[in-house]
């Protein structure tokens, strides 16, 4: 169970980086008790809010890659929530965000319904 969420979280993060809209689209629920809260924005709440701030990142200039650590996945059949470290790799700048992700299962496939990202202090 666990390897197919995880599974799931690594494709948020290939879609974070490749800037690809409809693979992030397809990873999270689009339902109104989808959240997100983005290093230093305020909370998102519905898919609309969510799906903006995507489209607002993946037009930005920064270009993100993402070495992932700390990973540990908890939780039952019908929602795992995902912790990890993201190191982040931006031209010559480095950071650690922590972020957990929450997983719910629906019709079989899981959906992210909850991303947020804490910098962690040097």
């Amino acid at each position: 169970m666990f390897e197919d969420v995880l599974a799931v979280n690594q494709r948020f993060y290939d879609a974070h980086e490749q800037r690809d809209m409809q693979a992030m689209s397809d990873i999270w629920d689009h339902g109104d008790d989808t959240i997100c809260v983005h290093p230093g924005w305020p909370i998102l709440r519905t898919w609309t809010l969510v799906e903006e701030s995507w489209k607002r990142i993946f037009a930005g200039p920064g270009r993100n890659q993402f070495i992932l650590t700390n990973i540990s996945a908890t939780g039952n059949s019908d929602v795992v929530w995902v912790t990890l470290d993201e190191n982040l790799m931006q031209d010559a700048s480095t950071g650690t965000i922590a972020a957990t992700n929450v997983f719910v299962r629906r019709d079989d496939q899981w959906r992210m319904v909850l991303h947020h990202g804490s910098p962690v202090m040097a």
